[in-house]
């Protein structure tokens, strides 16, 4: 039996065991990737799902890399900034709904 659960609301408060979508994470939010899983509708992103789960891998998005969201946009909070590992990368909310993390314990 798996103790992982999706949050289900962005504003609820993290807790050790839950599992949120990249996109639903708040300023300050750290964790683990657990998965990367390209299930949007292509038209979203302008690339099929298939070349976006690609690109997002090759920026460093893989299972187990650790990541924080460290800046959020003024507009709408887009685009967000994450540390992943030692790197800092931009990205759309919409591109990361397709990344999956572990919060750490709040």
């Amino acid at each position: 039996m798996n103790n992982l659960s999706l949050r289900p609301e962005a504003d609820a408060t993290p807790v050790e065991g839950v599992v949120v979508r990249l996109s639903e994470a708040s300023l300050g939010d750290a964790g683990v990737v657990v998965d990367v899983r390209a299930e949007s509708k292509p038209s979203a992103h302008g690339v099929d799902v298939e070349e976006l789960q690609r690109r997002l891998l090759e920026f460093g998005f893989v299972e187990g890399a650790r990541i924080e969201v460290i800046h959020e946009g003024a507009i709408g909070r887009d685009p967000i900034a994450v540390r992943l590992d030692d790197m800092r990368v931009a990205l759309r909310r919409r591109d990361a709904e397709d990344v999956f993390i572990l919060l750490d314990r709040a």
